[in-house]
């Protein structure tokens, strides 16, 4: 009975100290993504660079997110393009931003295999404090439901060991979503996800 109780107590032990070292990661995380959440609230509401009409401000009262969820942050290796072309990527305007087809990221969700391309913007690839900038549009299957059907961005930065984080809980909307007057690149086919992103902004309407 004395070595069951033993073993009890250390096996009791072994899952406090696993959640005590996971939690505060946890918590942590969900924290500092709710506090940009309400600052990226308070700055439409405020700022003069807000994509929000002067119309929409009026009865603005927060943008709309799923709830925080970490199995939606990945990590991943970027299979590089060993000859990179430059593309012109469609907009909602006529504009035509140039972006170097960087590679493509594979990830596992819902125990589907998924690959996307990874962009950079060449216009900023010279900008000090960009020069890792990474940028990811898609859709998925909630796209023209409960998000934005036009997709969604993320953005991220190459890591020093060449891999990436993909937090879907950061994806946000096009300025296209909020005002027509901007211009916004349309993701490719190629980046449509098989699967329900469940993940980062929904739709403003």
């Amino acid at each position: 009975m004395h070595i069951n109780i033993q073993r009890y107590s250390i096996l009791t032990l072994f899952i406090l100290l696993v959640l005590n070292n996971a939690m505060p990661q946890s918590i942590g995380y969900i924290e500092a993504l709710e506090k940009e959440r309400t600052n990226k609230d308070a700055e439409f509401m405020s700022s003069e660079d807000s994509p929000l009409t002067a119309e929409s401000k009026k009865t603005f009262q927060g943008l709309n997110y799923f709830p925080p969820d970490t199995s939606f942050v990945i990590t991943a290796s970027i299979d590089r393009f060993p000859n990179p072309d430059t593309i012109k990527m469609k907009t909602t305007t006529e504009r035509l931003p140039l972006y170097l087809r960087y590679g493509t990221v594979s990830f596992t969700l819902e125990g589907q295999q998924h690959r996307v391309t990874i962009f950079q913007n060449v216009a900023l690839m010279s900008t000090p404090g960009f020069e890792d900038y990474l940028f990811l549009p898609f859709t998925d299957i909630t796209s023209g439901e409960e998000s934005y059907g036009g997709g969604r961005y993320i953005e991220a930065s190459l890591l020093p060991d060449g891999s990436v984080t993909i937090d879907f809980n950061r994806a946000f909307n096009p300025y296209c979503v909020y005002n027509k007057r901007y211009s916004c690149p349309i993701p490719p086919s190629e980046n449509f996800i098989n699967a329900r992103i469940n993940a980062g902004e929904k739709n403003f309407h």
